[in-house]
């Protein structure tokens, strides 16, 4: 599991995950994001290297939900496998964050 952070060029925060997302990733995923005042930033968690995701990942991106700008486009989950696509759309997460 690893877990790094980039500003992309449109001034949004890049977290991208590689491994496994799950309960081990939660300090790691918490740092990543909280160095950055609430409310300040969009982010994207770029998914693309992420093979496995859970239910503590999922609470995990609605913690970084609410600690972005809270609008739909606050947090863009980027690049899922189709496993992890599917489990995002099971949840329902594609009615709370753009899922590209």
């Amino acid at each position: 599991m690893s877990i790094t952070t980039q500003e992309t060029p449109s001034g949004r925060i890049r977290i991208q995950i590689s491994g496994r997302f799950d309960f081990s990733s939660h300090q790691a995923f918490s740092k990543a994001y909280k160095k950055y005042s609430r409310g300040a930033c969009n982010y994207e968690v770029d998914l693309a290297e992420a093979d496995y995701l859970d239910s503590s990942a999922m609470g995990m991106l609605l913690q970084l939900r609410e600690h972005s700008t809270r609008t739909k486009d606050g947090v863009i989950l980027k690049n899922p496998n189709e496993g992890v696509k599917e489990i995002l759309r099971i949840a329902n997460f594609d009615k709370l964050f753009q899922v590209v």
